[in-house]
């Protein structure tokens, strides 16, 4: 099980970035600069992720005009923030906090944890295929946390404890708030409950926590270039109070204000399959800050390691042919990190 995992990707070494901005030098080494950014930025008060209430999913009464809500904003959006969500704040106030104490250790502490030749877990960046190819401003710590067999023994339990304990609970709210979700949005979509389960079941749970150093010309790098996610659902957790997420919509690039312990969840790639593209995956980007450093939490939820997945039968009608192929959950994710990290591009490859 593990050695047929453990080959879905490689990512090359590179420069640590907290370490290059540490040198308060003003010139940005030509590596990460990507000065012809789209700089069209809409800050239209109507250009606000929706806002999803999971109480008033709940409650008899509210249920069917919040459900309404959620199935417009995965279908129009692809994004959302979703507040009472019922994760407790010590749970989510521990996880900020041992994910601030990890990046500020000493560098010679975090290469101990870094991703080994041949494999994306670690420290270290993502998607880097090549030595000639642009590299985003970030430091990474990526990991598999569930299904627990599946995590690499010399990474998080060999983390501190208290950082363990962390994303042990972290970890589990985190899968039952996505089997909640998932299992709202088979209802919003009249799809059969169990065919979302059958993907989904015993998913693969993955974390990747982001450090975005200052940067002396933000303009010029990217935090992370846009892209959309592979994953089913992609849960997002603001560590800190510095903004620089941005979701593409109509063709401008619209910053996403997160609220206090809200999360920001959006949609995959994955889902996009399974929905038959009826709920959106949508690029998005991260951007940098001049003064401080950005720092942020996304748990990646996926399907069953073992399984394959294709539009789900019930929304495939002769009115509504299916856009996807059937593949297996491996053979996707092998796909997916063999690239660079390019828009929606790799979702092409899949459509029929």
């Amino acid at each position: 099980m593990g050695s047929k995992f453990k080959k879905l990707g490689s990512s090359l070494q590179v420069p640590d970035v907290q370490e290059l901005a540490k040198e308060k030098s003003n010139a940005i080494p030509p590596r990460y600069q990507r000065p012809n950014q789209d700089q069209i930025i809409s800050s239209l008060p109507e250009n606000r992720i929706p806002v999803i209430d999971m109480q008033k999913l709940m409650e008899k009464d509210s249920m069917d005009t919040e459900l309404q809500k959620l199935h417009t904003a995965c279908q129009e959006w692809g994004f959302f923030q979703l507040i009472n969500h019922g994760v407790s704040f010590p749970t989510l106030e521990k996880m900020k906090l041992e994910i601030q104490e990890f990046f500020s250790l000493p560098i010679e502490e975090k290469k101990k944890f870094s991703q080994e030749s041949g494999d994306l877990e670690g420290y270290g960046q993502a998607f880097v295929v090549s030595e000639e190819q642009k590299l985003d401003w970030a430091d990474l710590f990526f990991a598999i946390t569930l299904p627990i067999h599946l995590r690499k023994p010399h990474l998080i339990p060999k983390l501190p404890t208290k950082f363990r304990d962390a994303i042990d609970e972290y970890a589990t709210e985190m899968k039952n708030l996505a089997v909640k979700i998932l299992d709202l949005m088979a209802k919003a979509l009249h799809m059969k409950a169990e065919e979302m389960n059958t993907v989904f079941e015993e998913g693969m749970q993955s974390m990747r926590m982001n450090y975005y150093p200052p940067c002396p010309q933000p303009e010029l790098v990217t935090g992370l270039y846009p892209h959309s996610d592979a994953t089913g659902l992609t849960i997002l957790l603001q560590v800190n109070e510095i903004e620089g997420l941005q979701v593409k919509k109509d063709g401008a690039w619209i910053p996403v204000v997160p609220f206090p312990n809200a999360f920001v969840i959006n949609i995959g790639d994955i889902l996009e399959i399974v929905t038959n593209g009826i709920y959106r995956s949508i690029e998005h980007r991260a951007t940098v800050n001049l003064k401080k450093e950005r720092l942020s939490i996304a748990t990646f939820f996926n399907p069953n390691i073992d399984g394959d997945f294709g539009p789900a039968p019930s929304i495939v009608t002769p009115e509504t042919p299916a856009k996807f192929k059937r593949i297996s959950f491996v053979d996707y994710m092998k796909g997916y990190f063999s690239r660079e990290l390019d828009g929606k591009s790799y979702l092409d490859t899949i459509r029929i």
